[in-house]
């Protein structure tokens, strides 16, 4: 992890990217993550000129950290990475080839709206949690 905090852009209306940010807020002590959801105009300005060809924000996850931008399985591996022991152990799975993580990621991710379902607006923090969010 760089010295800045990475930043996690999210499908900002999926119950299960929502639970995801919530799961890493309580277990990221130290503050290395800050979110955005992938439908702002801050994540817009953090992808320009550097996003990843074809970006369906609908259906990935991205992890921004440094000069990288990683998504999918990898970005979702590369923060478990993050939030230290026991979860750094999923970052072992990044010996599988990616396009298998990744066919595995976009099976769930297109059914999470079936199975978790979605939100009308994106995820309002509160406001403990609003300076680890970017800021439209």
């Amino acid at each position: 992890m760089s010295a800045s905090p990475s930043v996690i852009l999210f499908d900002g209306v999926c119950n299960l990217c929502n639970a995801g940010v919530r799961f890493v807020i309580e277990r990221d002590r130290a503050g290395r993550f800050q979110f955005a959801p992938l439908q702002s105009p801050a994540a817009a300005r953090l992808l320009a000129g550097r996003g990843p060809d074809g970006l369906d924000e609908r259906d990935t996850v991205v992890l921004v950290t440094g000069d990288r931008v990683l998504t999918r399985s990898s970005a979702a591996l590369h923060v478990a990475r993050g939030l230290g022991f026991p979860w750094t152990l999923l970052s072992a799975l990044l010996v599988i080839p990616r396009p298998i993580r990744d066919w595995c990621y976009d099976w769930l991710a297109r059914r999470r709206y079936r199975w978790f379902g979605k939100r009308e607006t994106c995820m309002v923090p509160t406001p403990e949690l609003r300076g680890r969010f970017l800021s439209d």
